[in-house]
């Protein structure tokens, strides 16, 4: 540790002289009038946001249509009303007092103050940028502290100062002030990557000539790319010397791929996935027990939808290893068959027709690919059918299309006189038995 107790003091002795002449030089009597200035103003901006910030929120409700990220922008802006009046004020002041007065030190204090407010709003703004909460937190505050700090004339100093106070670890020496530059520049670089996905990302979604499962690929290779750059370009901020971390990285690799072979062999089948294109977000698939329609594609997992509510994580292994049923995967159109008997009394060409015009008749029933029915074979109480229809959206479930299928059968069949019988069974008792039998009782 090199914090150097005596040049220590001597740094903060020279920042509290130079701070304590910047006080000096603020506080002259002929600019107390322009504390003045600013305390109206201060109070003026108060007033202002009490009388406008209740009626933002309620235009702001009014807006019907607006898509999320403006809505969250005139969010922001509402929670800086005060900041913003403020500085709109203080800059009028000084404006004016250039307007009455030609020698800056008559408005100098008020041009500083404005100055400051200014870059507090516009940091206040763009951090909201930043998703971390913490990260965002940190890089404002050291974006705050830094503006003001140079707009009073002490960044040099503060440098030097945190530039003090640092650890030496054999060649490598990690100061205070590189720590805070390096928090602040890797913040910066996560948002503008952050930024630069989501929106290249819209762009690959947006584009009909690429498979979803490519556009899934290539979404997650940029945010890899860049979400990675922004790591080691903050690692090369505080000066961490990457070839050796490069070496280092190979060591830990392999250490790890024996400990997380699984994680290792989700992540490949992952990219197995996307590259032979056999499953898709918005397929419709069912493995083991499970069905439903995929909502993403993840790195170790596949996240799927059902009817009822829940969302299963299908590890990508199981997914290459184990049967697939994808109901979607060439085309979208899905077969659908029931069973079921009439009585033989029936005229089975008349059953066939009326199924077949029952079905039609069900909404999500296609009509280009009309139902058949087909006779299957002769029970012992009914006559055996098998009715088969077409539909192109089994993410709308397959068990309602069915029992809808069944309903109208159920109407059909009641409205021409068809029954569906119950199993019968004819028991015959011969006399010739009894008798024998009750002869053997009395012998």
């Amino acid at each position: 540790m090199d914090f150097g107790t005596d040049a220590l003091w001597a740094q903060i002795a020279a920042l509290l002289s130079q701070l304590q002449a910047q006080l000096n030089n603020m506080l002259l009597p002929s600019r107390l009038w322009q504390f003045a200035i600013i305390a109206a103003c201060i109070a003026g901006a108060w007033l202002l946001r009490r009388v406008t910030d209740e009626r933002m929120r309620d235009w702001m409700r009014s807006r019907e249509g607006w898509r999320t990220w403006q809505l969250r922008a005139l969010l922001t802006i509402n929670r800086r009303l005060q900041l913003i009046w403020f500085v709109v004020l203080v800059w009028t002041a000084t404006f004016a007092m250039q307007a009455v007065h030609t020698f800056p030190s008559r408005y100098f204090l008020l041009e500083l103050v404005g100055s400051i407010a200014l870059a507090w709003l516009l940091v206040a703004l763009a951090t909201r940028l930043v998703r971390n909460p913490l990260l965002r937190t940190v890089v404002r505050w050291g974006l705050w502290i830094w503006v003001t700090l140079y707009y009073l004339g002490l960044a040099d100093e503060v440098s030097r100062f945190l530039d003090g106070v640092g650890i030496t670890l054999g060649d490598f020496r990690l100061s205070l002030l590189t720590l805070i530059n390096a928090v602040v520049v890797t913040g910066v670089l996560f948002t503008l990557a952050r930024i630069v996905t989501q929106t290249t990302a819209a762009q690959i979604r947006s584009n009909d000539e690429i498979s979803p499962s490519m556009q899934v690929l290539s979404v997650k290779g940029m945010q890899l790319l860049f979400y990675g750059a922004a790591f080691f370009l903050g690692l090369k901020a505080v000066g961490v010397d990457l070839t050796g971390l490069a070496v280092l990285s190979g060591a830990i690799g392999v250490g790890i791929g024996f400990g997380l072979q699984k994680v290792i062999s989700n992540l490949v089948s992952g990219i197995i996935l996307l590259l032979d294109k056999s499953i898709k977000p918005g397929d419709v698939i069912s493995t083991g027990e499970t069905f439903g329609w995929i909502n993403t594609l993840g790195a170790r997992y596949v996240s799927i939808s059902t009817r009822d509510g829940k969302e299963y994580l299908i590890p990508n292994e199981d997914l290459i290893t184990g049967q697939v049923v994808n109901w979607s995967h060439s085309n979208e159109f899905v077969r659908l068959d029931i069973y079921f008997g009439t009585a033989y009394s029936d005229d089975p060409h008349k059953v066939r027709e009326v199924a077949i015009e029952a079905a039609s008749n069900v909404p999500r029933v296609l009509k280009d690919r009309a139902p058949v029915c087909h006779i299957v074979g002769f029970g012992d109480s009914s006559v055996d059918y098998i009715l088969r229809f077409w539909i192109t959206d089994p993410t709308g479930g397959l068990t309602n299309i069915r029992g809808n299928v069944y309903l109208a059968l159920w109407d059909a069949f009641k409205e021409h006189g068809i029954s569906i019988p119950f199993p019968q069974r004819e028991v015959k008792v011969l006399n010739e038995a009894i008798s024998v039998r009750r002869q053997d009782v009395q012998d």
